[in-house]
């Protein structure tokens, strides 16, 4: 369903984005400043903002900070974060008008964003007491044996566009409770709303009685990450982003002995079995397909369809797709917004002409509305049948192309899902019980996420997020996640008038 299209301009954006940080309290954007703004639902620059702080100055600044901060008890440390919960829920409306300006977000996404940094505040908060260790049985009498969790240091976020506001609360929320500073390198894309978040963070630590350095934000592109990556005051450097920037940071981390959590490419897929209920396999097929406009790392990409229902299923999906609403998500309503540069669309391109030279078959993918806004790329989801599973569907393209290829049995449906280098999320639609069980096994999905009958987009805060293989192997915001952020220490104590070794060991 193709509707008129309602262009923005970059005057509109402008005043929208300065009237919502002027409800925030935060510095006004304009014309001036070094970081541009840019809109990708225009295509255009609507703004500048100044950056004044340099990855060297944050880096120096966290390591002083992080010397009082550690020793802060972790409740009074969930209490910054509580505090920015709060002003996540004043200010939600605002921030999620920010999300879809720089990420091009429909409204429900943008508000679905802000709500996920709010629950992870909220879990980060009640994490602030649970901050607990083990005691274990000593081999020798009088002896105390425990493992204590420590702040481990000041933490490096670096993040990506597509989630410009969720995935750092999810390291920021969990980081600060555990006693870390946070440096976070936003995407270039994004540095309005990074700001704006930033901001809110360091005001929340202002009204607790803490240091806002806490909290700090810098801007630039891979030298900036680069710096942070190779700097040994940050022990820990979070990633998200593709699987070619994780090749980069990782060595560079490991080069130094830190540690990283990287949350890389996803190529997920899911299968759907004869006893799949059609309905709800095909709603929950288009939003992960075209939801964010295919601009998730859970996207789903590859649909492995039994032999018995995929004529059905491919027809059905296809005419979903037809039917999805694409505009300015700031004046069309629609269900799926722009891609975020011309870059994007022209891979989309390429990925289609590649598919159709391996014999695949493609429905949509079309550009819409380029005379009305020639800078900005909407598209049509596109749905492409597929003779066999080739390079081109092993490689993942960042937006709405959704392979489909068929199966005959589960084992080669499994196959196919799993032979692909990343490993984030994946799905299986299905009544059969064991079907199901088998797929969530050990002999089943290789990847972080295995889900049964919902698609293998969109997860919620209190499971561990992350994925396998060239994913990255992190896991971030729920869980025992909060793990990656501390150091363990395992201490001894005796409290008897002996000295006996362990094993036995006598040295007399």
């Amino acid at each position: 369903m193709v509707t008129a299209f309602n262009p923005s301009s970059s005057a509109e954006i402008r005043s929208l984005a300065a009237d919502a940080l002027e409800r925030l309290g935060v510095a006004a954007i304009g014309t001036d400043g070094d970081v541009e703004a840019r809109s990708p639902i225009t295509g255009l620059p609507y703004a500048t903002i100044p950056s004044s702080l340099t990855a060297e100055d944050a880096a120096i600044r966290a390591a002083e900070v992080f010397t009082t901060w550690r020793d802060v008890p972790a409740p009074r440390r969930g209490e910054v974060v509580r505090r920015l919960g709060e002003l996540l829920r004043l200010h939600l409306d605002d921030l999620a008008t920010l999300v879809q300006i720089e990420a091009g977000k429909i409204r429900s996404e943008a508000l679905g964003e802000v709500r996920e940094m709010i629950d992870v505040c909220d879990f980060a908060v009640g994490l602030s007491r649970q901050l607990h260790g083990l005691t274990i049985a000593s081999e020798r009498p009088r002896h105390r044996l425990t493992e204590t969790w420590h702040p481990m240091g000041p933490i490096a976020v670096v993040t990506a566009f597509n989630f410009p506001v969720a995935v750092w609360s999810w390291n920021a929320a969990l980081a600060l409770v555990c006693g870390d500073p946070v440096v976070w390198k936003p995407s270039d894309h994004s540095p309005v709303t990074a700001s704006a978040c930033n901001a809110l963070a360091r005001r929340a630590a202002t009204d607790c009685g803490i240091d806002p350095d806490v909290c700090q934000v810098v801007f630039g592109g891979a030298e900036v990450g680069r710096s942070l990556a190779s700097d040994p005051r940050f022990p820990l450097v979070s990633a998200t982003g593709s699987t070619r920037m994780g090749r980069e940071l990782a060595p560079v981390v490991a080069s130094r002995f830190g540690r990283s959590i990287l949350e890389l490419g996803g190529n997920n897929a899911a299968i759907v079995a004869p006893s799949a209920d059609l309905d709800m396999t095909v709603r929950a097929i288009t939003f992960a397909a075209a939801g964010t406009a295919g601009q998730r790392c859970t996207s789903l990409r590859r649909l492995i369809v039994h032999e018995s229902v995929a004529d059905e299923l491919s027809d059905r999906v296809e005419r979903a797709f037809a039917r999805l609403r694409v505009g300015n998500p700031l004046h069309d309503d629609p269900l799926v917004g722009p891609l975020i540069t011309q870059e994007a669309r022209r891979l989309m391109e390429n990925a289609l002409d590649v598919a159709r030279a391996d014999g695949g078959s493609v429905v949509g993918g079309e550009r819409m509305f380029a005379d009305q806004a020639p800078e900005a790329s909407y598209v049509r989801p596109a749905v492409v049948r597929m003779p066999a599973q080739t390079e081109i569907v092993r490689t993942e393209t960042f937006a709405p192309v959704l392979y489909v290829m068929t199966y005959r049995e589960l084992d080669e449906a499994i196959a196919l899902q799993n032979g692909v280098p990343q490993g984030l999320a994946s799905s299986i639609f299905t009544t059969d019980l064991r079907e199901a069980e088998r797929f969530t096994g050990p002999s089943g999905s290789d990847c972080g996420i295995a889900n049964v009958n919902i698609g293998p987009s969109g997860a919620e805060i209190g499971g561990a997020f992350g994925g396998e293989k060239e994913t990255g192997g992190g896991r971030e915001s729920g869980s025992d996640s909060w793990k990656a952020y501390m150091r363990r220490s395992t201490a001894t104590v005796n409290y008897s008038n002996e000295l006996p070794l362990a094993q036995g060991v006598v040295f007399e």
